[in-house]
């Protein structure tokens, strides 16, 4: 029987459909099924406003009172994708991966790394009781003796890029890549941020309320064997 020879164009669409079949909606547009909220807050008072709600078909984190929306299954291997803009004033924002115990820190902050949405800053690694290493790390982080996960200890490792982020209004486009123990983020297209020797190669994801209203759509998963070059 002769053998066939896809032209290579070709190979890869069939490859990209097929990794495209595997991608799977983390929301909806309706209602927040297959996530849970985590607000120390509503402990307390049990009327004070939920700030995780679905309007217009997207997802709202409304920035106040502070928490988490924390997916309810664990993932590893993943590409994690999303479209983010502040609704209002620019401010803060973060999206959690490789979570865990939840308020481990400061009795809010779940166990994870974060990658920061904050306005100027999208990119950036904050270390949550988890760590991760990155080239220069020293010249990016600071002293190693001040390296750490908690409390006044350098968590927070700036991003590689400048001006990357959108106008205010405009929606930013995210890709966070997780294999093993490494993790790769692009805004808008342009590498921002690459760590290895991660303490955590697996978790739930979160999207953080962390004082400024933001608003989430076409939140996917599309699980992977390698990181992206």
């Amino acid at each position: 029987m002769k053998k066939l020879f896809l032209p290579l164009a070709l190979t890869l669409a069939i490859t990209s459909q097929h990794a495209f079949s595997q991608t799977k909606a983390l929301f909806n547009g309706k209602d927040l099924k297959g996530w849970h909220i985590d607000v120390p807050e509503m402990d307390k008072n049990p009327n004070v406003i939920n700030p995780f709600l679905v309007r217009n078909g997207l997802l709202v984190s409304l920035g106040t009172p502070g928490g988490h929306l924390i997916t309810d299954a664990q993932h590893e291997n993943f590409r994690f994708t999303f479209q983010y803009r502040f609704a209002g004033k620019p401010g803060n924002c973060g999206a959690l991966v490789f979570v865990s115990k939840p308020r481990d820190l400061y009795e809010m902050f779940p166990k994870s790394i974060e990658i920061q949405l904050m306005n100027q800053n999208a990119g950036d690694f904050w270390c949550i009781q988890e760590d991760i290493t990155v080239p220069d790390m020293e010249k990016r982080r600071g002293p190693k003796e001040k390296w750490g996960v908690n409390g006044d200890k350098l968590r927070r490792i700036p991003n590689l890029t400048d001006g990357t982020e959108k106008p205010l209004g405009e929606w930013n486009s995210m890709v966070i890549e997780c294999v093993k123990n490494s993790i790769k983020v692009w805004l808008n297209g342009v590498l921002v941020n690459y760590g290895y020797d991660a303490t955590a190669s697996k978790g739930q994801i979160a999207l953080q309320s962390e004082g400024s209203e933001v608003e989430f759509k076409d939140v996917k998963l599309t699980p992977i064997k390698a990181l992206s070059k």
